[in-house]
């Protein structure tokens, strides 16, 4: 019997990161056609939290906040929601891996432990960058061997190379598609209070 994952999860799942290998076939060919109640769900579980109450009051960016998005791909990935907004678009072109490895990547310089290093080092190596790892980063070959030699001794610059490589192709192709997008302008339009999806 085939498992069925509810849009929920679905959108849960993107705005985390969680893994999707669960998810048949034929909703990831729906993702695309989803982003709006992506948007939905993220704007109400993006919500912040006050610390000695149980009321969630909805995520609503700032028009500040999302022209700063516009500004450069440097701005929108250093801000929580940016960086969350521009996952969920990445989601809907089959392209996530990249900010994942992305995020994965500033994760692991942050590292000291060299032994935790080590065993990071071979997280990110079998799911982002072997071949037909489940999340396989598009790299050219010399790339890849320069972090199969790294990973011997693994230090914080191992994947340097690789993460310039995806920020490069993310700034270049990915993050112009997202501020053309519908997700960047319904965003725009949820900031002045006037979005088709904003809830109370």
């Amino acid at each position: 019997m085939k498992k069925t994952v509810s849009s929920e999860q679905m959108d849960m799942a993107c705005f985390s990161g969680e893994e999707m290998s669960e998810v048949p076939v034929e909703n990831k060919r729906n993702k695309q056609n989803n982003w709006r109640s992506r948007i939905s769900y993220f704007l109400q579980k993006s919500s912040s939290k006050e610390a000695h109450s149980s009321r969630r009051k909805a995520y609503r960016p700032t028009v500040e906040e999302v022209n700063q998005w516009s500004q450069s791909l440097e701005k929108l990935l250093s801000h929580k929601y940016g960086q969350a907004a521009f996952r969920i678009f990445l989601k809907s072109e089959f392209c996530e891996e990249n900010i994942e490895f992305w995020l994965a990547c500033e994760d692991f310089r942050k590292i000291k432990s060299p032994a935790k290093r080590a065993s990071r080092a071979n997280t990110i190596y079998n799911k982002f960058i072997k071949s037909e790892a489940p999340k396989e980063i598009n790299l050219d070959f010399h790339t890849k061997d320069t972090i199969i030699q790294n990973l011997q001794v693994p230090m914080t610059s191992c994947f340097n190379a690789a993460q310039k490589r995806v920020y490069n192709l993310m700034e270049n192709n990915s993050y112009p598609r997202f501020l053309q997008s519908e997700i960047y302008k319904e965003l725009w339009a949820i900031s002045q209070g006037k979005g088709k999806y904003l809830k109370s």
